[in-house]
Formats: structure tokens, sequence, C-alpha cells
């Protein structure tokens, strides 16, 4: 019997040793292709929904070629034999670069996004199922001449062109990542209500003052629910009516300006001018004489009115556009400029692109470049070869709230009961149980309370909320309107909406687009109604212009800024304004025009129009500057710009004053206000001062509004600029004591806020205060619209992308807003900024949030953003020769056989 040696059993362990460790490079090995094969898979999956950008592609249903030439940004220029191909190939650029986008915009629009995303959506449909957006949008396109519903069918041929190409992941990663949630679902093909739905979520999201309306009428019902027992009623509504009106003070006509501050005289309207038809008419000497301009009785020198003028900033969704003569310019020729502010979206909201008909004749009359929508054809806002115009929010008052008395199917009307209407929609729920939804609307609009928590609970405790709004006290039921109820009576709030209505603003569009003169311009206004925007006008004859347009209620007894009463005719609205008495200004003597939200008249116009206007400070801030540097020189386009990311902080430059003679306790709160005597009152990114005057600013108001017994509202940071300067002037206003945190008096409050201030701003950025900065504090995380809020990390991270250091702020002109107590994010934003140059179309510049492309990790995702948040424009090349100059991919779509 023998043994192993120690000389043979070494061997064998290094033997085992050498099998482990095959078996670990085995194991490695299978985990590197694995991961390999993962990345590549997703990097496939990725890139196979890219959009061919070269090269040809066959499709049917084109007469001619169509060619599309893409510049450095991914930014299409298309250029047609008809506006059929036009539009057709519109159609399906858009579908390539953004076809997931416009998916779930139509579900949206439809009420129909529990059908992508499940049971959780369920809720958003019934609420938009209610409002009826499709259904309107259906009416529109019913409703719609043959030419205009022609450029709509064309578009969706397009669109579902593109589609019959792919499918899936194919289209958009988006259709990869829901199918593992939603495997059944495949898009249907594009109708032209599709699009036109889309300027209906336009309109909400530029609806004026609901929420304010809203926030009102509950704060009304808090207000009464805190008045003492003994108070009389009539004297407890005064009281509630008084505080409201502190809290939501009048536009500061004094200090701030209006757009119009005289209305011009234009020859009214033809009346048989075709909607999108191309006119090249010639305007005629003597009508051009007849146009008149009043002078601006301030002054009639620009640069005197200078004086007249307070610098700074409005919030949130808004707007500013501007436009100078060339009287004020370097080239005798207009500029205009022009920055949305919506809420912050990836991809954003706009889409580049440009649209020419190879040869500009009556049969195809456009040669039109700008920002249009994902899934509208057209362009919403840019120029032609003759006229640019820009959009800012007309913020007139065009929704109201009726409280109803319900009782069993019917309503009352006055004194007597009339049924309700009621219909019936099935909601289907991915991988649920259809819900079915019963919609019941007044003459008013539909019943919105119960489908969400504010509308709900004002329709639980209403009568406050109607009586603070009704002048004369609380009798609601006087003059035998309503038999006073013999039981407690049910009440809900439905709402009065001009976007409810069948409109033509899907045909404005295509008139904007071929105007050649402020006739043709204003035509154009006159068509779009919905949503009620401010209309800036420049041309290449050098004329300047401004209109009003809108579908603006004429209300009977009430105002609309509180619910009114639904039971009562007479708070019905009687009527629309009649086009040819809306405010219009052409040529003014002052050389500009600028809108930012702020008061579109003085308060002696004939009609009313709102309470609820921004409150002025980006306006008198923009006129300002544009005074100020016309006096040193011709504006330039440069100025434009700079003037999109001035950043001055009004309410900043009133806190430092006020802090100058305020004790303040610590060292490191009294360095951090020492940064405020040596600050420019700018909200760059780099600064330290910027950053603490914004967390003052957050603190200041949480501490007089918010952190007390009975919470008042703290949204709005125009408005709160407003209340707190005129709190700043009088050190005994009962606001600056609050027992809930020890304080009594305005030194006591501005000391408190600012020690405050210096913990929060410390904690989040360290003790040395000339370290801090107010672009991190303000960065943007741009977030998918769906997907990107998933809740689950690794989805999220293959769509979302930031932060990104911003500066700017509420209400400012560079206006980054963000919500008071609750973060320093940047939530709304500048969507885009352009600068028109009407000496040179080619000298014109434009930018916006992200990207030409919705697909994530495409290199025109979020190319635009860097650019974007450091305020560099682009160049914007227009005539063919620029175009084909900056092109960098040809594609030539050809008709198929």
């Amino acid at each position: 019997m023998t043994t192993d040696s120690p000389a043979t059993a070494v061997p064998s362990r290094r033997s085992l040793g050498v099998r482990i460790g095959r078996i670990a490079f085995l194991v490695v090995a299978v985990i590197v292709v694995i991961a390999v094969a993962a990345a590549f898979f997703v990097t496939w999956t990725i890139q196979r929904s890219f959009p061919q950008t070269g090269g040809a592609i066959e499709v049917t249903g084109l007469a001619s070629e169509v060619t599309v030439e893409r510049d450095a940004s991914g930014v299409p220029t298309i250029t047609a034999d008809s506006t059929d191909d036009l539009f057709y190939a519109q159609g399906f650029v858009h579908a390539q670069d953004r076809f997931f986008e416009m998916d779930f915009r139509r579900h949206v629009t439809a009420g129909r996004v529990a059908e992508m995303f499940g049971a959780s959506q369920a809720g958003t449909d019934a609420f938009l199922r209610t409002l009826g957006w499709r259904k309107v949008a259906e009416a529109e396109v019913a409703a719609m001449d043959d030419v205009t519903l022609g450029y709509y069918e064309a578009y969706a041929a397009g669109v579902n062109a593109y589609l019959a190409s792919r499918s899936g992941a194919e289209l958009s990663l988006e259709y990869a990542v829901l199918g593992m949630q939603n495997p059944d679902y495949a898009p249907e093909p594009w109708e032209p209500a599709d699009s036109v739905a889309w300027l209906k979520a336009m309109a909400w999201d530029l609806r004026g003052n609901v929420e304010d309306e809203t926030e009102r009428a509950l704060l009304a019902a808090e207000l009464d629910a805190g008045a003492t027992e003994d108070a009389d009623a009539t004297d407890a509504a005064d009281d509630t009516s008084a505080m409201l009106e502190r809290l939501y003070p009048d536009y500061p006509f004094d200090e701030n300006p209006v757009i119009v501050p005289k209305i011009s005289t234009v020859p009214a309207l033809e009346t048989d001018a075709e909607p999108a038809a191309f006119s090249s008419r010639d305007t005629d000497a003597d009508v051009q004489q007849a146009v008149t301009t009043v002078e601006w009785e301030e002054t009639a020198n620009v640069v005197a009115a200078a004086s007249l003028l307070v610098g700074d900033a409005g919030e949130g969704i808004g707007s500013n556009s501007w436009v100078v003569s060339g009287d004020l310019t370097d080239t005798g020729m207009p500029l205009l400029a022009n920055d949305p502010h919506l809420g912050a979206s990836l991809p954003s909201v706009w889409y580049q692109v440009q649209l020419k008909c190879s040869t500009v004749n009556k049969a195809c009359p456009f040669d039109v470049g700008g920002f249009s929508f994902s899934g509208l054809p057209g362009i919403v806002i840019g120029h032609n070869q003759k006229v640019a115009w820009g959009f800012t929010n007309l913020t007139t008052d065009v929704t109201d709230l009726y409280i109803e008395r319900v009782q069993g199917d019917e309503y009352w009307r006055d004194g007597v009961l009339v049924p309700l209407e009621e219909s019936t929609e099935t909601i289907k729920v991915a991988g649920g149980d259809d819900i079915e939804l019963t919609i019941r609307s007044t003459v008013h609009g539909p019943i919105i309370s119960g489908l969400t928590d504010d509308f709900t609970a004002i329709a639980d405790d209403p009568l406050p909320a109607v009586e603070a709004g009704i002048p004369g006290g609380p009798d609601l039921f006087s003059g035998g309107t309503l038999p006073e109820p013999k039981e407690e009576p049910e009440y809900a709030v439905s709402l009065r909406w001009t976007a409810l209505d069948p409109g033509t603003a899907a045909t404005a569009i295509f008139a904007l687009s071929t105007a050649q003169d402020f006739d043709d311009f204003r035509y154009a206004a006159s068509l779009f109604d919905v949503p009620a925007q401010n209309l800036i006008y420049a041309d290449t004859d050098g004329n300047i212009g401004y209109q009003t347009p809108g579908r603006l209620p004429i209300r009977g007894a009430g105002d609309g800024w509180m619910p009114q009463p639904g039971w009562d005719s007479s708070y019905d609205w009687t009527g629309f304004i009649p086009f040819e008495e809306l405010p219009v200004s052409y040529n003014p003597t002052s050389g500009y025009i600028v809108t930012a939200n702020n008061a579109i008249v003085t308060d002696d116009y004939e009609y009313f129009l709102s309470r609820d206007w921004d409150y002025g400070y980006r306006a008198a801030r923009i006129a300002h500057l544009i005074e100020r540097r016309a006096a040193a020189g011709p504006l330039t386009a440069q100025d434009m710009r700079e003037i999109q990311m001035d950043s001055e902080m009004w309410i900043g430059k009133q806190l430092a004053a006020a802090l100058s003679d305020v004790e303040v306790s610590g060292t490191g709160p009294r360095e951090a206000v020492a940064l405020l005597h040596a600050w420019d009152a700018q909200n760059t990114a780099s600064s330290a001062a910027a950053a603490y005057a914004n967390v003052l600013w957050s603190n200041l108001v949480q501490n007089i509004f918010g952190r007390r017994e009975q919470p008042l509202p703290i949204d709005g940071q125009a408005r709160l600029f407003t209340v707190v300067a005129s709190m700043l002037e009088d050190p005994s206003d009962p606001l600056w004591t609050n027992a809930e945190l020890d304080v009594d008096g305005m030194d006591e409050m501005l000391a408190l806020s600012a020690e405050d201030a210096y913990d929060e701003l410390s904690g989040l950025q360290g003790t040395a205060v000339t370290l801090w900065n107010w672009g991190d504090l303000h960065a943007i995380t741009l977030r998918s619209d769906t997907l990107g809020a998933s809740g689950i990390a690794p989805i999220e991270a293959l769509f979302n992308r930031g932060p990104f250091r911003v500066g700017g702020g509420a209400s400012v002109v560079n206006a980054t807003g963000w919500e008071l107590g609750t973060s320093y994010e940047t939530t709304t934003v500048p969507s885009m900024r352009m600068v028109v140059d009407l000496s040179d179309f080619d000298a014109s510049t434009w930018i916006h949030l992200t990207g030409a492309s919705g697909h994530a990790f495409d290199e025109h995702y979020t190319d635009q953003t860097a650019d974007w948040a450091t305020g560099i424009q682009r160049p914007w090349a227009f005539s063919a020769k620029a175009v084909e100059a900056a092109a960098v991919h040809t594609l030539v779509l050809t008709p198929a056989g």
C-alpha cells in the first residue's frame, strides 16, 4: 500500500485552485457577456427608434418629392411643392422625433391616460372627460373650412405614414418600457381632432385665474369659520371681503405700466377674408395714413419716460414679449423678442421647424419658420418672409366658477327647477375594469365638484365665497329668485370657460403664418379665440403693433373674482367683447410695446377684463431697460437677448433696504445680511447674495403668512411682492405680528426671517457665506412628463436629465419660477427665447429648453439646455441660401411607386 507524498499532493491542491480559478473566470466571463449583450440590447433598443435623417424614404401619399434639411441642432426645414405635401411631411417629421409625446398628449386631451398607464390615471381621465376637450375639438374640426381641414388631414396622413413603417420600440424607447406594464398597447392612427385638442390643453395651461378664484373661495370659508361667534353675519362677510382685498390687491397702475396706454385708431377689418388664404394685396398709401396712434400721455419722449418706470419681475406661467421700432435700433428696422413661460418639460413643449413652399403663391402660401407643437400642423410663434409675431398670456379672466343649487337631477334657475344635462362615458383602464362616468352639466358648463379636492371643498361650504364676492352683504336669496331652502341644500360647482365652446384658433395658426401686413395679422388675431394671448407684431416695412385677441366675456352682475350664484341668471355672461373694440396699438410714439402678463389697459376701459393681472414688475423692468439702453445708443439684437436674461429681483432690493436698520443676532446671520448691501440685485447663478436673498424672501413670506394659526396663501410671488412692499411702508401693519412665532412688529419679523434664512442656507450649502450660490439651489432637473415620474429609479434615469444650474427666479424677467415653501428648484421656465431681426431674418436667433428630439440618448435630446441656461441663442437660418449652408443632413421623402 502506498500513499501520496507531499510532492504529489501539492499539484493536486494546485489543480483544485486552477479549477476554481477557471470556474470563477467562466462566471465572470458569462457575467461580462451577459452585461455586454444587455448593453448591446439596450443600445440597440434605444437607437432603433432614432429617425433617419439622410438619404431617401419612399412614402405613400405624397404627390412630389419633399426635402427635409436639418441643421447642427437637428432643426428641420421642410420644402415642398404643395400644401398637402408640406403638412404631410411636417406630420412625418414630428412623428420621427416626437411621436410618443404626441401619443401621450392626445390621450391626455381625450381623457384616456388610463388606457396607457392603468388605474392610477382614472381620476385624471374623469376630470378631463368631464371638461370634454376632445368633443370640443371634434366640433371644431367639423366646422373647419375646406382649406384648413385639408392641412390637418394632410398632417395626419404624414403621421400615419410614419406609424405604418414602425411599431413598438421602433417608434420610441418609451414603448419598450410601457410594454412591460401594458403589453397589449398599440398606437391608433392619427386624426385631425388629435391635433386640435392639443390647443385645449394649452388653453388650460394658460386658463387665467381659476386657481386664484378657487383659492379665494376656500380662504373665504376658512376666514368665515374663524370669525367670532357673536359677530354679525354682514360684519363677518365684510371682514372676509376686506382681508381678501388685502391679500389680492389691485394692479399697481401708479407704479407699473399697461400694455396699451392709448388705444390706436385702425381701419375695421374686411369681412370677406378667407381663413388661411394667402393675401398679396397691396396696402393703399391712404389706408396706411389712416392708421394713427394717440400720443402716450405721460411723455412723447422714450428717454424721458424711463424715469417713470420701476424695474422688475413676475412669475410662473406667463411670458415676456416686446417689439421695438426701427427708430430705436441700429439697423433702422424693428426687433421682436419673445420668451413664453411654461412648466418645465422633457422634451420641451416646443418644436422648432420651418415650412417652405418651393414656389410661394396663392396655392402654396407658406414661407415660415418658428416654434410649433408636436402633433399640430403649422407654426405657432415665429415669422414669415414679411411679418414676425409673438405671444404672451393675455391674463384676462375667461373662466368663472358658479355655485349651483342642485335638487336630485335638477337645479335652480331664477326660482324654478330645470333639468341637469347628463351623459355617460366609459373610462377604459389598462389591466383593470372599465369605469362608468356620469357627467352632469348646467347652463354654465360641466359640474366639476366631486372630481378634485378643491372644487369639492368649495361645494361643501360655498356661501361664504359667494357672499364675499357680492357687494351689499350675504342675502343671496333676495329678489324672489330662489325660495328659502326648507332643508339643507346640496351645492355643486360648475365651470364656465371660453375654451369649452368650439372656436377657430386651429384656423388662426395658418392665417398668422400667411399674414402680409397688419390688417392680415389682425384678421388672424380675430380668429385666435382660445387661449387668449397678447399678440405683438413687426414687419419688414418697419411697422410694429399689438392686438388683443381672444373670446373675452361680457359679464352680468358679477366680475368673476369669486364664485357666483348659478341660480340667478343676472350673473351669467351676456356675450363677448366685439373684436373691433378690443385694445390695439400700431406704431406707438413710444417706439416700443411690452407685454409681460401685465394689465392691458387702465380701468377706464369700457369693458371689464380681469382683476388678476400679473402685477407688472417684469413689464416695468423690461420697459426700463429698453429706455435706458435706447438713451445710451441704438438698440441691437444683442441688447434684446441680454434683456431676456435680466435677473434683477425687485423685492430683494426692498428687503436689503429694510434690513439696513434691523438688529440681527449672530455672526453668521449678520455676515449673510451684509451680502445684500453690496449686491447688484441680480439673481445670477454664481451669486451668494442672490441665494441668501431668495431664502430670506421665502422665510419672510412663510413667517408672515404661512406659519400662523390660520395660514394664508403663499403662492403668486408677484402678488406677494405687492402685499409685502406695502407692509414694508407700514411698520404698524397687524400682519407683522404672529403669535405662533412670538413675533411682534416688523423689525422682529425681519430679524427672525434673516436668522431663519441663514440657518436654512447654511444647512444646505455650509456656513461660509461667500461660498453660497443661487445656481445650485435653484437648479433645474428635466423630467419626462410620463416615465420620468415613474418612481422607479432605473427607468427615471433613462429619461430624466440634470440638474442644470440656472439663474433668474420668480417674478424676474429671466422668469425661472419656483414654489414658495416647497423648494427652490426651478419648475417654470422661459420655455423658449427668440429675437427676430426684421432687417435680416438670417440674423435672428432662437433657443428652447431641451432639443429637437424626444428620443432619450439622441444627440438632440437636451443639446440646447446648456445654452438655454446661460442665455446663449443659436443662429436661425431662414433664407434658402442660409438654410442650405447650415444643413448637416438632408432627407428626401419621395412618392412610393
